[in-house]
Order: structure tokens, then C-alpha cells, then sequence
């Protein structure tokens, strides 16, 4: 009997995923370990081992194309077993109706309209979610073969009262591959499902960098795992803000809010492949030294290339730190299903006058908190972002 290579279920919010890439033809010999597929979920890319060894029979799913989680994508058996087993894709046919004269008189249906009783070919998932979202599938573009219409079409598609030929609706990824293609549609996605605010605020960094200075100089000991850098307070700061205000520690996600009591907090890590978001589960359960240690450790098997596929998923919140590059402000983009986003940017050096009229220099450091207007209002997310900055300004209470 053959058995299933299946499609993985990545994280908690993947419901399917994409195969990039067979890195066996059928016919061709496998072992059980070995790799055979590539596919890519919303947040990774990873290859999909085979749990038993003999032939690639059959491919089930081919590249570029998506399967739900856990669904059948090729089949391993013995050289020459025959199997009757399908894709697991629907086809439907839009509704024939009979041209009225004007009609027949009209402009050129748009590009992306298909003509009258054309068959479509859409996955169940992408059908459920069309038919939620009252859209018409006949004027949604499919990315995937033989045009075939996947979630990520459906997520990313836009309705229109009317489209102009000579400048046909483009899905989101188009002309992109890889993990490119897959930040695209997530990014696209994101912004269309949800209602997007960003607001600005500095903190003042000057009583926290003395603060830095006098630990590392009391402690007795090296503080060499982070504990006391300006990521880990600041996490630190962020994590304690989220247990002061649940709302925006949560999901919102196929019409469903979700607080979340945990804290899993995500950190945007920018590669030359593009934007991965690595997490560290329940950090509001460590101390200084184990959130320092568990975010360097995180970073740097990223950037190698080595992280667990268990921790690039489940995140409650993320930080995206620009500041390296100078930038100050900026709008960061949800990482959906997350209700909030905090951009870091670059710590300023400022003169101001103190409390005796005095100058003197300070340092900000300017925060961007992009949030759901659909799930948070502005005065909660004001507030939220306060709540951050009041710990960054009165440090010794993040060791509290």
C-alpha cells in the first residue's frame, strides 16, 4: 500500500501551504529521511522529508501549486503500483446566462473575468473562504496551475465595481517566487483583512542607558548573554506592557478574537531572502538573562539558517527594529493574525532643558505601534504604547 507524503502543519494559523519545489520525479528512488519536497508556509520555507522508503509514484500536487495541511501531495510506494488517487482540488463551472444586446455591445470583459461557462478550478479552502467573503470567484485570478484559484488569491483580492482592461488586477506575488512570493502575499493579505493605525511616540532612553552602565558595573559578574542590551530591555518592557493590556496580546483571525494568556513574543530578523519573524515562546515567563540568551540564540540560528521550524510560528506580538539602518519612523505592517506591531527606529541624540532650565543632551528612541482599529481602539493602543515607554523611562522596573 502507498503511503502519503503530506503537507505539514507549520504553525497554528497555517491552513496550507504552497510545494515550491520536487526535489524527486516520479519514478525516482526515495529514502525514508530524505528529503523530496520543498513547500513554503505564510512565514518559512522548509523541506518535507519521507517517512518510508521506495518510489515516487505519484505527484500529487505540483509546483506552485497549494494543499490544506495534513492533505495528501504525493504518494511513495513500490516501482509500478498503480493508484487511482487525485489532487485534492475542486472544479466548478460558472453559470451559463443568455447576452442581452447591450451586453453583446459592452467593453471587453476585464482581464481577470473569465468568459461565460468557463470551468473554474479552486481549492475547498479558497471556495470556503470566497463563499464567507461573498465574493465571486469568477473574477478572482488564480496563481496556481492550470489557473487554479488558491486561498492566498482569495485573501488577496480586492473587489471592484469595474476593472480597466488595459490595466488588469494583478494577484499579490505576481512576478515573485520562493520566499519572496510568500512575503508578498502575506503582506497583501494582511493589509487588505485588516484595519491598519500606526502611531508614533519617543521614549526617553537617557535614565535606562545609566541604568545599563550601573548593572554591568555592580553586577560582580559578566553580563554576557544579553541581558543588558537595549533588544532585551526593550523586549522586556514590551512583554510586561502586553500582561497590563491583554486585548493587544492577541489573534484575530478567520472572524474569531482570541486573547492569548501566554506571551510568545516574535523579532523581525531581516535576511537577504527577505523578513522572517523567529519567536520566543513564553517570554513573560524569563528573567533578563534567559530573554537575553533565548533572543541571540533565536537571531543567530535564523540568520544561519538553522532555527526549528516549531519556533517561526505562534507568535502573540512582534518588534521590527530599523533602527540599524538609521531609519527613525516608520509604519510596520501586522503580522497577521497578531493585533499589534511595534517598529523600533534609530536612538536620537536631542538637547532639551531640564527640570533647572538647564541644557542638556538626551536620548530617544523613536517607537511606531501599528494595531487592528478592528479589534483595538486608539485610546487602548495609545495607552498600551505608553505603558511601554514608561517602563523604558523608569528601568529598574523591568528587574522588578
Amino acid at each position: 500500500m502507498a503511503t502519503e507524503i503530506t503537507m505539514p502543519k507549520l504553525g497554528l494559523t497555517m491552513t496550507e501551504g504552497t510545494v515550491d519545489s520536487w526535489l524527486k520525479k516520479e519514478g525516482d528512488s526515495v529514502e525514508k529521511g530524505e528529503a523530496v519536497v520543498t513547500i513554503s508556509s505564510e512565514k518559512l520555507s522548509s523541506d518535507v522529508e519521507a517517512t518510508a522508503s521506495g518510489t515516487l509514484i505519484k505527484i500529487l500536487v505540483p509546483e506552485g501549486e497549494d494543499a490544506v495541511c495534513k492533505a495528501p501531495i504525493g504518494l511513495i510506494g513500490a516501482e509500478g503500483e498503480d493508484t487511482a488517487a487525485d489532487a485534492p482540488v475542486e472544479e466548478t463551472a460558472a453559470p451559463k446566462k443568455a447576452a442581452t444586446p447591450s451586453e453583446e455591445k459592452a467593453a471587453p470583459a476585464p482581464v481577470n473575468e473569465r468568459k461565460t461557462g468557463e470551468r473554474i478550478f479552486i481549492t475547498p479552502l479558497a471556495r470556503k473562504i470566497a463563499k464567507e467573503k461573498n465574493y465571486d470567484i469568477s473574477k478572482i485570478n488564480g496563481t496556481g496551475g492550470n489557473g487554479r484559484i488558491t486561498r492566498r488569491d482569495v485573501e488577496g483580492y480586492v473587489p471592484q465595481a469595474a476593472t480597466s482592461a488595459s490595466a488588469p488586477e494583478k494577484a499579490a506575488g505576481e512576478g515573485l517566487s520562493g520566499m519572496r512570493k510568500t512575503i508578498a502575499q502575506r503582506m497583501m493579505a494582511s493589509i487588505h483583512n485588516t484595519a491598519q493605525v500606526t502611531i508614533q511616540q519617543k521614549a526617553d532612553m537617557t535614565a535606562l542607558m545609566a541604568f545599563r552602565k550601573d548593572m554591568k558595573e555592580k553586577a560582580g559578574m559578566p553580563l554576557n548573554d544579553g541581558q543588558m542590551s537595549i533588544t532585551t530591555l526593550l523586549s522586556k518592557a514590551v512583554i510586561l506592557a502586553l500582561k497590563e493590556t491583554p486585548k493587544m496580546n492577541s489573534w484575530y483571525y478567520d472572524g474569531k478574537f482570541e486573547e492569548v494568556a501566554e506571551v510568545h513574543l516574535g523579532m523581525a530578523v531581516a535576511l537577504d531572502e527577505g523578513l522572517v519573524v523567529p519567536v520566543i515562546q513564553n517570554a513573560d515567563k524569563m528573567t533578563l538573562t534567559d530573554l537575553g540568551k533565548t533572543l541571540n540564540d533565536r537571531i543567530t540560528k535564523t540568520r544561519n539558517g538553522n532555527l526549528e521550524s516549531e519556533n517561526y510560528s505562534g507568535s502573540t506580538f512582534t518588534i521590527s527594529n530599523l533602527g540599524k539602518g538609521g531609519a527613525e519612523y516608520f509604519t510596520p505592517i501586522l503580522n497577521a493574525p497578531e493585533t499589534g506591531i511595534l517598529g523600533v527606529g534609530s536612538l536620537q541624540k536631542e538637547l532639551a532643558f531640564d527640570e533647572n532650565s538647564t541644557v542638556v543632551e538626551k536620548q530617544k528612541l523613536p517607537l511606531s505601534l501599528t494595531f487592528d482599529h478592528q479589534v483595538i481602539d486608539g485610546a487602548p493602543a495609545a495607552d498600551f504604547l505608553a505603558k511601554v515607554i514608561n517602563y523604558l523611562q523608569n528601568p529598574y522596573s523591568l528587574v522588578l
